[in-house]
């Protein structure tokens, strides 16, 4: 039988891996319940989880819609400030690494440093109802690490760069999402629970968030299982 959380695991899946895009809309709840055979009590619960979790968004007219990042980050604040966690509805965080690495080049030039500068990282597992669905590394900037002593803690909240942001002042503004797609790593693999001995694909996305004094509060690499397929089309003539 088909629950709530089975239909908003469904949709969340689709919007993380970009499957539905910002501003897409989502079916009416009626097209849900046709399609999962559920009542109209179930779809309407699931589509509030999505939004409770800032991946969606009510609109007049268009029904309800996949939510850009900078909703994402709304919605994180607030759930971060109501609780104390900024994770979703049946998530965990496991740290597995904090300290000081060298930048690559990839994090120095979003964290606006030279190659090779010390740069702060933590490293999770992020688990759904005992499941792992990602890993993310969190780099951040000496000031960030100075004004959030915390960040030095293996504890996760989820809400890491929303303590940092009140801790320097500024509220985040928005964020730059970059998403790819490549090989898993051994490591990874093993970490995400992916099985066989061949080669797999992964999704990445780099995130870099902005507050609104214009500093970088963070940027995050976030690696989840499956293949991430950007569609687009252009009138021609």
């Amino acid at each position: 039988m088909v629950g709530y959380t089975d239909i908003a695991a469904h949709f969340r899946s689709r919007i993380e891996s970009g499957e539905l895009a910002p501003g897409q809309r989502l079916p009416t709840l009626r097209e849900v319940m046709a399609e999962f055979e559920v009542a109209q009590q179930t779809a309407s619960r699931a589509y509030k989880v999505l939004k409770a979790e800032g991946l969606t968004k009510a609109t007049t007219g268009a029904g309800t819609v996949v939510a850009d990042p900078a909703s994402a980050i709304g919605a994180r604040v607030r759930g971060w400030a109501a609780t104390g966690r900024a994770l979703s509805a049946g998530e965990s965080s496991e740290i597995t690494e904090i300290g000081t690495v060298s930048a690559d080049e990839a994090v120095a030039i979003r964290l606006e440093l030279a190659p090779g500068s010390p740069v702060f990282v933590r490293r999770r597992v992020v688990s759904r109802d005992g499941a792992p669905t990602h890993l993310t590394s969190s780099y951040y900037p000496a000031e960030v690490i100075e004004a959030t002593p915390e960040l030095g803690v293996p504890t996760s909240t989820g809400g890491s760069r929303e303590l940092a942001a009140e801790r320097l002042g500024s509220a985040q503004d928005r964020v730059l999402e970059e998403v790819t797609s490549r090989l898993a790593t051994d490591e990874e693999k093993i970490q995400l629970g992916l099985t066989g001995s061949g080669a797999t694909v992964v999704t990445q996305v780099t995130r870099t968030v902005w507050l609104v004094d214009g500093r970088i509060v963070e940027v995050a690499v976030k690696v989840c299982p499956g293949a991430t397929v950007l569609r687009w089309s252009t009138p021609l003539g």
